[in-house]
């Protein structure tokens, strides 16, 4: 073995050393991830009345408001996806977000401290009383936090997936919980937000124990995540994830007047040549879906003397683009889901609190109502995986015990049948409130609602993280899971756009002249209708999936598999000299000791290997 290999091995074994990845280092994450979510989800529930009651917005406006943060949250995760999948790794990108994220909740903090900070009451009929400096500084300390929150949220669920080798027998297993339990740290944390925080801050003050406690928190799990470091397994930037995408969409466009081979073995791909050079690459079997995409691949005359990245792709970038694509409509048919959760995080949250909020001698904060999906959630996860999860592995042979677009299609159904019961819950209240506006009835009503969602969401927000990892090439899986956070984002989105659009629609063809939403008192609202509504979509909805679940097809397991290990190649001078990763020259390639190219296959443990 030469020089260039031995160094490449010494790199490689650095990075596989015994005690590095694994739980030990997913728990560092699992600590950020409570702490994170503690003050995160605590306002999101509480925002809304924060925007009504402190700043003066009127209902739909202050729904609105929050649920476009919402949406912007998550639909920034693909900045922190695209960075770290790009230009550096995915510790050093949540850990610059973070601090974008901490210097926000300060200025939120700031204007919740000073009433010469907030707007005066004004006509409500303006929907918004913030104006000047004071709305200056509240859409700047807001636009902050969403993109601190996003980009955190699109680069760590992968930092805690790289700890694992999906691929290796050993780790499958384990691999099968991360997913599970990030949800159980994120909903232990939020359950601990939505009730002790919430009620000390509607109790004792918004600034000091809704932000403040928020900004304390967040520091400190920040600080935990960095001082992990040293056991984590690091994978450093593939190099531009987007340019192979739109390489292969480019080249396929030139070629589209050449003829596809009869034989697919004869499409562009990297080979064995014999070369002292060495890369690890993750390789793509091919398949026939999207063949006008495989044009790209067309190995014409004179290619391998004139090869660049704008006139020829290999097989497994081509492929590389259908996985992403075939992932489109998974993302879309996950949307409307996402769409119900935003009404149980503003309307129903009003719902609250025109409810008997009396548990014995506590006196339970409206925007504590949400604890009852989170009760759910942390009691139902462990059951999940320790033993709905080894049962089916039995009976299905599959890691996850169910495949993940099987898990999102049980969240599904499960939201239209939440939102059926949300609507048969607002009728009960409405009536009894018309009724007797006195004695409302109980606010554990929404717990119907509420728990049946709570385990929709645990089904589904794990089966859309795990699938757009495993799904994703090796080099975009940062990116690839910042899909499901997109798929939120949008929900929040068209939550706004329904509300709109119902309020507008509805006053023009009402009998009251008034819109379902409109009003600022629930009770001359239809709200049950447009619960309704939404379950009717969301039965659409569903049949679409089932369609577009039937359709996709998995990377094919052999994919799993390391296929190119140390695999030495011969590169035409003019691709070398390339930007492109997997068209770089090997032996420029420099390994970092913590660090392992994201282009690469799967790990091996290298204890585990000696021991064989």
């Amino acid at each position: 073995m030469d020089e260039t290999a031995k160094s490449h091995n010494s790199a490689l074994t650095s990075w596989q050393i015994k005690g590095k990845g694994g739980f030990k280092a997913a728990s560092f994450l699992y600590v950020l991830a409570a702490l994170d979510n503690m003050g995160f989800i605590a306002n999101m529930v509480s925002l809304v009345l924060y925007f009504h009651l402190k700043l003066h917005f009127d209902i739909p406006t202050a729904s609105n408001t929050l649920t476009n943060f919402m949406g912007s949250t998550f639909l920034l995760s693909i900045v922190g996806g695209f960075i770290s999948d790009t230009y550096i790794n995915r510790l050093h990108t949540s850990l610059i977000f973070g601090l974008l994220e901490v210097l926000a909740l300060i200025l939120m903090t700031i204007q919740a401290r000073f009433t010469s900070l907030q707007p005066e009451v004004c006509s409500i009929n303006k929907g918004s009383c913030m104006e000047g400096n004071k709305a200056l500084l509240f859409y700047v300390s807001l636009c902050a936090l969403a993109l601190g929150s996003g980009g955190v949220r699109g680069a760590l669920p992968a930092l805690g997936a790289d700890q694992f080798d999906h691929t290796h027998p050993k780790e499958a297993k384990a691999f099968a919980s991360y997913f599970n339990y990030l949800l159980f740290s994120t909903t232990a944390g939020a359950t601990i937000g939505v009730t002790f925080i919430v009620w000390l801050t509607t109790e004792k003050g918004w600034w000091w124990v809704g932000f403040l406690i928020s900004v304390v928190g967040v520091i400190v799990g920040f600080a935990v995540l960095a001082a992990g470091k040293p056991f984590y397994r690091l994978q450093t930037p593939g190099g531009g994830p987007l340019l192979r995408i739109i390489q292969v969409i480019v080249v396929s466009i030139k070629n589209r007047k050449l003829r596809l081979p009869e034989n697919d073995g004869e499409l562009y791909e990297m080979e064995d040549k014999g070369s002292s050079s060495y890369v690890e690459e993750e390789k793509l079997s091919h398949t026939d879906q999207f063949r006008f995409l495989d044009k790209a691949a067309i190995v014409a005359e004179n290619t391998t003397q004139q090869a660049t990245p704008w006139t020829i792709c290999t097989v497994t970038q081509v492929e590389e683009v259908k996985v992403l694509i075939r992932m489109l409509p998974i993302i879309g048919s996950t949307i409307l889901m996402n769409t119900c959760l935003a009404q149980l995080q503003t309307f129903s949250v009003l719902q609250g609190y025109r409810m008997d909020l009396q548990l014995g001698s506590i006196k339970m904060a409206p925007s504590s109502v949400p604890v009852i999906p989170l009760l759910f959630m942390t009691l139902l996860i462990p059951l999940y995986d320790r033993v709905f999860v080894p049962l089916a592995r039995n009976l299905t042979r599959h890691p996850s015990g169910i495949t993940q677009l099987q898990r999102v299609g049980v969240g599904l159904v499960l939201s239209v049948v939440s939102m059926a019961v949300a609507a048969a819950v607002e009728v009960k209240r409405k009536r009894h409130s018309l009724k007797d506006p006195l004695h409302p009835i109980h606010v554990l009503w929404l717990g119907f609602q509420y728990g049946i969602f709570g385990i929709a969401d645990m089904f589904t927000l794990v089966g859309l993280l795990e699938f757009f990892y495993k799904e994703a090439p090796s080099g975009m899986r940062s990116l690839s899971t910042s899909f499901t956070w997109i798929s939120l984002s949008f929900g929040y989105f068209l939550s706004s756009v329904f509300v709109d659009v119902i309020n507008a629609i509805t006053k023009k063809v009402g009998s009251s002249k008034r819109g379902w939403l409109e009003s600022n008192d629930l009770d001359l609202n239809k709200l049950n209708l447009f619960y309704w509504f939404l379950a009717i979509l969301s039965a659409i909805n569903f049949a679409v999936y089932l369609l577009m679940a039937s359709w996709y097809k998995y990377k094919s397991e052999d994919n799993n598999k390391q296929l190119a290990v140390q695999k030495p190649i011969t590169i035409p001078e003019s691709v070398s000299k390339s930007g492109v990763p997997f068209l770089k020259d090997p032996s420029k390639n420099t390994v970092d000791d913590n660090e392992i190219p994201s282009s690469t296959g799967p790990v091996v443990d290298t204890a585990e290997k000696d021991d064989k």
